[in-house]
C-alpha cells in the first residue's frame, strides 16, 4: 500500500488518500517472469532443435523428421574424419586446461595478494582476450603463428586457446581467493609454515572448488571454441567445430545434428560433474 497527499480548500493539512499499489507490483513481476521466459527459450530452444534433427531418417536436415534413428550417430563415431577432429580438440582442450588453469591461478595469485605496480592495468590486459572480438584475435593469431608454422599443430592450437581461456580462471580463481580466509593462511605462517607451503596446504584446498570451476570454464572454452580454430586449422590438425563449420559448407547431412547433440552431452555431462563436486566440497566442509 502507497499514498499520496491531496489538500482540502478548508483545511490546509494534507489529507492522505490510499493507493493500492499490489496490482502494480503483480503486473511488473508478470512481466518480468514473461521477459525471463521469452530470453530462455530464445537461448534452450535451437539446442533442443538440434537433438530431434539429429535422429531423423532423411538424408538432410529436416524438422520434425519423419522417423527416428540411430545411424547418424553410428556414422560419427564410425567415420575416421569425425574421430581425428573429435580426439585432436578432446586433446587440445585437455592441454589447455592444464596450462590455463596454471597461469590462470598464478596470476590470481598475484593480482589478489601482489603489491604489484599497475595491478590495474596488468588485470585489464589479462582480460583482455574477453573484450576484444574474436574474430581480432583469430587474424592476428594466425599472422603471427603462419610464418612460425604453428597453424593446424596441436602446440599452435594450445598457445591460441591458452590466451582465450586464462582470462576465464582468472575471474573464478579470483573470486575465490577474495573469499578465502585470509586469517587460516596467518596461522600457518605463524606455525613455521613458509609462504609456499601455507600456500600449497591451506589456501590451494580452499580455493579447490574455485580452481575445478575454472578448470571446466577452461576446458569448454578450448573445446567449443570456433572461431580461432577456422583461421589455425590445417588439412591434418582439425578441430572438431571447423570440420562442423566444413561439413556444413560441403556435406550437410544430420551427421552434424548428431555431432552438435554430442557437443551438449559432453557440456551438461561436465557441467552436473562439477556441481555434483561443488556440492560433496561444500558439504564437507561444513561438517568441519
Amino acid at each position: 500500500m502507497s499514498s499520496v497527499s491531496s489538500l482540502n480548500g478548508n483545511d490546509r493539512a494534507p489529507r492522505l488518500v490510499a493507493v493500492n499499489s499490489r496490482p502494480l507490483r503483480i503486473v511488473g513481476l508478470t512481466v518480468g517472469i514473461g521477459i525471463i521466459v521469452l530470453l530462455l527459450i530464445f537461448l534452450i530452444l535451437p539446442t533442443l532443435l538440434v537433438i530431434p534433427m539429429s535422429l531423423g531418417t532423411a538424408e538432410y536436415l529436416e524438422l520434425p523428421p519423419r522417423g527416428l534413428t540411430l545411424k547418424w550417430y553410428v556414422a560419427f563415431f564410425t567415420d575416421a574424419d569425425w574421430m581425428a577432429a573429435t580426439w585432436f580438440s578432446f586433446r587440445i582442450a585437455i592441454a589447455t586446461t592444464v596450462s590455463a588453469t596454471i597461469v590462470g591461478t598464478l596470476a590470481s595469485v598475484a593480482l589478489v595478494r601482489g603489491d604489484l605496480p599497475g595491478k590495474t592495468w596488468l588485470q585489464a590486459l589479462t582480460l583482455g582476450p574477453l573484450i576484444v572480438p574474436h574474430i581480432v584475435i583469430a587474424v592476428s593469431v594466425y599472422l603471427m603463428f603462419a610464418p612460425l608454422r604453428l597453424t593446424g599443430t596441436f602446440f599452435g592450437f594450445v598457445i591460441a586457446h591458452t590466451m582465450l581461456a586464462v582470462p576465464y580462471v582468472v575471474i573464478t580463481v579470483t573470486a575465490a581467493l577474495q573469499r578465502f580466509d585470509v586469517s587460516l593462511e596467518l596461522a600457518a605462517l605463524n606455525c613455521g609454515a613458509s609462504r609456499l607451503r601455507a600456500f600449497f596446504a591451506v589456501v590451494l584446498p580452499g580455493i579447490a572448488p574455485g580452481v575445478a570451476a575454472a578448470a571446466v570454464f577452461a576446458f569448454m572454452a578450448s573445446f567449443d571454441e570456433a572461431t580461432v580454430a577456422f583461421f589455425i586449422s590445417g588439412v591434418e590438425g582439425k578441430t572438431l567445430t571447423r570440420k562442423m563449420f566444413e561439413d556444413i559448407d560441403f556435406n550437410l547431412t544430420p551427421v552434424i545434428a548428431a555431432a552438435s547433440t554430442i557437443l551438449v552431452i559432453v557440456s551438461l555431462a561436465i557441467m552436473g560433474g562439477l556441481q555434483v563436486l561443488q556440492s560433496r566440497t561444500a558439504a564437507a566442509t561444513s561438517k568441519l
